[in-house]
């Protein structure tokens, strides 16, 4: 029990000082800081894998966070250095983590919560840098530079969290990669639900 409240203090004050600390860079720099939250999530993720988060707790508290940044929008009182007007992405990010760790077997669980969190905020980072870099428009822009980070991180998650041969692994990073990078539906919503559908392969 102790270890659990451990845990949870652990999780939330990593995702909760960086929300607060990412507020020091600014509107100017949202992409960034959005993907800065993903990062921070990595170690409630780690610590569900191991058991010390139960899912029972893992589920409710990420709707709860979904929740609190959906009133946000809702009254439009956006916290504006992480979150944009009529861009949704980090409701969608919380409330598909509950329902993966709801619905989904714990090792699957965490290669695709892990996906969402470090390859998404990895290609954020370098799409972010290359559009600067070349001096054009980086908000919500989609680039194959990005898309090519995503991918090798998504290889290295899968060969070390999910069953099955290589093959199979390289199909599952490919298909995530590409979930995320068509414009149609927004990424964190088109990830999990497409890695959701991929799981009796795995």
């Amino acid at each position: 029990m102790i270890e659990t409240v451990v845990g949870v203090a652990v999780a939330a004050s990593c995702i909760i000082i960086t929300i607060f600390l990412t507020k020091k860079l600014g509107p100017e720099w949202a992409w960034i800081n959005r993907k800065l939250i993903h990062f921070s999530i990595v170690p409630a993720i780690l610590l569900f894998y191991y058991g010390i988060i139960p899912r029972e707790i893992f589920s409710p508290a990420a709707a709860l966070f979904g929740i609190a940044q959906l009133a946000t929008h809702l009254k439009h009182k956006e916290l504006s250095w992480y979150q944009l007007n009529h861009n949704y992405g980090e409701v969608f990010f919380a409330f598909s983590a509950s329902a993966i760790v709801a619905f989904l077997p714990r090792d699957y669980a965490t290669a695709l919560l892990l996906v969402m969190a470090i390859s998404d905020g990895i290609t954020g980072v370098v799409r972010h840098f290359y559009f600067r870099r070349n001096g054009l428009r980086v908000k919500l822009k989609k680039h194959w530079t990005g898309s090519l980070a995503y991918l090798a991180t998504a290889l290295v998650i899968a060969f070390v969290f999910l069953n099955g041969d290589a093959i199979r692994k390289v199909v599952w990073a490919v298909v995530l990669m590409l979930a995320e990078y068509q414009p149609w539906v927004d990424d964190n919503l088109a990830v999990p639900l497409i890695g959701g559908l991929l799981f009796p392969f795995y």
